[in-house]
């Protein structure tokens, strides 16, 4: 069966899309289709390993698991993580490409959309159903020119469109209607349908809203879709949304919301426990006195994050936090803060120098240009647990609390370090708390308790989001639109 392929784009960031392509996934995946996620350009620092050995975005690695398939680097060939607010390191096709200003990047993009269309192609070669995200909005025409994320790409590849806006933030009709007025005649004909996600309420009563957008467009209403309560359970695509899930828990833990926070899917297990309360600390407010567990989670720019850090405060606290016998735990950029030293030789991120840390473990970290990007495998080594995750970093950190490493790799290196009192620990494997039974012992040890399959978790949230899109989404219609693959 040749293969067929429907782009959803929205009307604006943060619009539901990537949620909407998982349930897609799973929804069709369900019907017996071999189905393949796909966004041809993301920016995101929350990126998921592969297991051919590269980085996607954490959102495509979500919908690969939707459609019940395998991470590959094809599914997001090109992803983009800021470190600075007027540059990105470019990963292609899974693999670090360069650092690139906006400028730089759009003379690029002629050979990034040939990398983009190959890996679609392969995709495309052994998949009925290719769902595909996009970015953004194609209302922002002055992005069009050289367009890598929305409708340059459609047009490339020759791919339908469904257009989703979001009624809950408000003027969904204009939403919908004022993106055609801005689009070219041919890009507004690609659309072939519309739906309104995230409705709370009686949907009987936006019949008229619905009938007043297809009026104005031409475009056939697909559905409108209901809030879904359970989104806050799948990993979050935006740090934002981890405030979503519920918090009456009595262990505390505060998580500095650093200014490059990346992987912060390290906190989606933690947030998703019932005797937890996970708290992100914005800038300008103080880390929370009443809190078990300090956390610094992984940064796409460890010395500018750590000055950022130190701006607000949250060092201070910190102290104060380990003076009181409070527990801290740093993951990758957040574990390179806790050393004594941060020494960048040769400008990896961006200024040439040596930084003191936190200075809360007897470790140094050497920047390096050598990217690790690995699944890992390991023992706790109080615990014996198996445990399992992934590294994305630059950098090695040696110093004698490693020593006390409290994770022993598949490969026999000791990972990790700790303070001679176990308080205060950091490691480089992201990952870690999605194991019920690590996080469940690691929790106990700090006097919390778990009582949460998070994967199982997922898993059944990942079919009631399907459930969820089947019922308020024309699946029938939507397989006819989607157009063969060329």
């Amino acid at each position: 069966m040749t293969a067929r392929a429907i782009m959803i784009q929205g009307t604006g960031s943060n619009v539901g899309k990537s949620m909407l392509v998982a349930g897609l996934a799973r929804a069709f995946a369900d019907r017996g289709l071999r189905v393949r996620p796909f966004k041809p350009q993301n920016m995101s620092n929350n990126a998921a390993v592969t297991e051919d050995g590269g980085e996607i975005g954490r959102a495509q690695a979500l919908q690969a698991r939707a459609a019940r398939v395998h991470p590959r680097i094809d599914m997001n060939p090109v992803l983009l993580k800021p470190e600075t607010d007027t540059g990105a390191q470019v990963i292609l096709q899974g693999q670090r490409y360069a650092t690139l200003s906006a400028r730089d990047y759009a003379r690029e993009k002629p050979r990034l959309m040939g990398a983009i269309l190959e890996s679609f192609a392969r995709l495309a070669a052994e998949a009925d159903l290719v769902v595909i995200e996009g970015a953004g909005s194609p209302a922002e025409i002055n992005l069009r020119a050289g367009d890598l994320a929305n409708m340059g790409f459609a047009e490339a590849a020759d791919i339908p469109v469904i257009l989703v806006g979001d009624i809950d933030r408000g003027g969904v009709i204009a939403q919908i209607v004022g993106t055609q007025a801005v689009l070219s005649d041919g890009d507004a004909a690609r659309i072939k349908g519309f739906a309104v996600n995230r409705f709370r309420g009686d949907p009987s009563l936006f019949d008229a809203g619905m009938d007043e957008i297809a009026k104005r467009t031409g475009w056939p209403a697909l559905g409108l879709v209901p809030w879904f309560d359970d989104a806050w359970r799948l990993p979050a695509e935006d740090v934002m949304d981890l405030a979503s899930g519920p918090a009456a828990g009595a262990f505390k833990i505060a998580v500095p919301r650093l200014n490059r926070i990346a992987n912060f899917d390290d906190l989606d297990p933690l947030s998703a426990e019932p005797g937890v309360t996970l708290r992100i600390v914005e800038a300008g407010q103080p880390l929370p006195g009443d809190a078990d567990l300090v956390l610094i989670p992984g940064t796409k720019a460890t010395i500018a994050d750590l000055d950022h850090l130190r701006a607000q405060g949250w060092n201070i606290d910190i102290a104060a936090h380990v003076r009181r016998g409070g527990h801290v735990m740093g993951l990758c950029g957040g574990y390179q803060m806790l050393g004594k030293w941060i020494s960048d030789p040769q400008g990896i991120e961006g200024r040439v120098g040596r930084w003191p840390g936190l200075g809360l473990l007897d470790v140094e970290t050497v920047m390096q240009p050598a990217k690790q990007v690995r699944n890992s495998a390991a023992l706790h080594r109080d615990s014996g647990l198996a445990v399992s995750g992934y590294e994305i970093h630059l950098g090695d950190t040696r110093g004698a609390d490693c020593g006390r490493a409290f994770l022993r790799l598949s490969d026999g290196r000791n990972e990790g370090a700790a303070s001679p009192n176990g308080r205060v620990r950091g490691c480089y494997i992201h990952g870690l708390y999605a194991s019920d039974a690590f996080r469940a012992a690691d929790l106990a040890r700090m006097g919390g308790a778990s009582g949460v399959d998070y994967e199982g978790g997922v898993e059944a949230t990942l079919d009631k989001l399907a459930a969820h899109v089947s019922r308020h989404l024309d699946l029938d219609r939507i397989w006819e639109l989607a157009g063969p693959v060329r």
